[in-house]
């Protein structure tokens, strides 16, 4: 007599409620940035603002869409999203970088540009068809003692560069470009001056000559003997 033949069924997904993507004005979609968003404070300006819905009707996330930061990106043809926030709510990055995209093209631009910073996983990005461009070394910041700029949330952090883009749409400039409009610099960590960073593989450069190199050497030393003694 044949045994009968043990069938297991495949775990059930888990539900994930439908979320609607929504219109918003500047406003509303700053004060969600600011309740919600970990690293970046309210942008200045925006051309579209897009929210995602809970079933419900509750707001669980935001984007923001203006123009590209930087000069060269900034053609008048490319838009780039400058925030997205959420209560982290499942799918809801996704919906807003997937709507924001669609919209955009919608509207005539050819390409869609954002950010992630390093430690970012990018996997809503991934999800709604975005593409890596480019991972952009830490930079100084803006500040300088003839332009005080604040801290943006960004400065000395590694970020990566993805875009949605039309077929026929121009072709982004060198990278090299984009990294010298970035500031693509860090400051030593023993005086402060900026420490121009070039392209190709290896770490980091912390200091600007090997005088500072060796004055952190003996700084970790004499630290050293101090807590032993």
């Amino acid at each position: 007599m044949t045994q009968p033949t043990d069938i297991r069924r495949p775990a059930a997904r888990p539900f994930r409620p439908r979320l609607t993507v929504v219109p918003l004005s500047l406003a509303d979609a700053c004060d969600a940035v600011d309740a919600l968003h970990r690293h970046h404070k309210r942008p200045q300006g925006h051309k579209f603002s897009l929210g995602v819905l809970r079933p419900d009707g509750s707001l669980c996330g935001v984007a923001i869409v203006g123009r590209p930061i930087a000069r060269p990106l900034d053609t008048g043809w490319h838009v780039e999203v400058t925030r997205v926030a959420t209560d982290g709510t499942p799918n809801a990055c996704s919906a807003l970088y997937g709507a924001a995209w669609r919209t955009a093209s919608a509207a005539g631009y050819l390409r869609a540009l954002t950010y992630t910073q390093d430690g970012e996983s990018g996997a809503s990005l991934r999800a709604a068809g975005w593409r890596l461009v480019a991972v952009l070394r830490p930079r100084a910041g803006w500040d300088a003692p003839s332009r005080p700029r604040e801290n943006r949330g960004t400065d000395r952090i590694a970020r990566m560069l993805w875009e949605q883009a039309r077929d026929h749409a121009p072709a982004l400039p060198d990278i090299t470009v984009l990294r010298n409009e970035l500031r693509n610099a860090i400051e030593c960590t023993t005086c402060g001056t900026a420490v121009a960073l070039h392209g190709g593989r290896g770490r980091l450069p912390l200091y600007c000559s090997n005088a500072c190199r060796q004055r952190a050497h003996r700084a970790r030393q004499a630290q050293a003997r101090r807590a032993v003694a």
